[in-house]
């Protein structure tokens, strides 16, 4: 089972860990600094006192340790995006669905939203059964610029709301 928390200042040392090892093959491919876990709090902790408010950040919380990072972030009025990073020692437990059913769910009730969109990289399957697990469909790619200056399709998902999990 996960809990979601708003980040604190304290979470740094956790966040660092989250964005390291095989858990940023798929992102920047850089590891976050101690520093930079710092600053993404900071961003993160200002983000949450806009008004209106444009991004949602929690810490992914299992076995009363913080194991990833989840965000919502509002792209328009109606439409929001979805990412999320697990600490790459946790994967395959469920957790990330488990994570995203509970922030589709906020998006659902209090975001205001009418639709969610997700991607992944293509070489991340797992996260694409994430987001069918959590309801998502699968309509499309989308061509990103790499690090390494080339282009991948990444898969894209979309979620209509309101939302109702899935039974399993």
């Amino acid at each position: 089972m996960v809990t979601l928390c708003a980040l604190t200042p304290d979470d740094a040392p956790a966040l660092a860990r989250i964005y390291s090892g095989a858990s940023i093959r798929h992102t920047t491919g850089k590891p976050l600094t101690l520093d930079q876990a710092h600053e993404k709090i900071r961003t993160a902790l200002a983000r949450a006192v806009e008004n209106p408010r444009a991004q949602w950040s929690w810490g992914i919380i299992a076995t009363d340790e913080m194991i990833g990072l989840i965000a919502l972030r509002r792209r328009s009025p109606t439409m929001g995006t979805l990412s999320y990073i697990l600490r790459e020692d946790t994967w395959g437990n469920g957790y990330a669905t488990e994570a995203a059913q509970h922030v589709v769910a906020f998006a659902s009730t209090t975001g205001g939203l009418e639709r969610l969109e997700a991607m992944h990289h293509p070489d991340n399957p797992a996260s694409g059964r994430v987001l069918i697990k959590t309801g998502f469909t699968r309509t499309g790619t989308c061509d990103r610029c790499t690090d390494d200056g080339t282009t991948a399709a990444y898969q894209v998902y979309t979620l209509p709301l309101p939302w109702a999990p899935l039974r399993r």
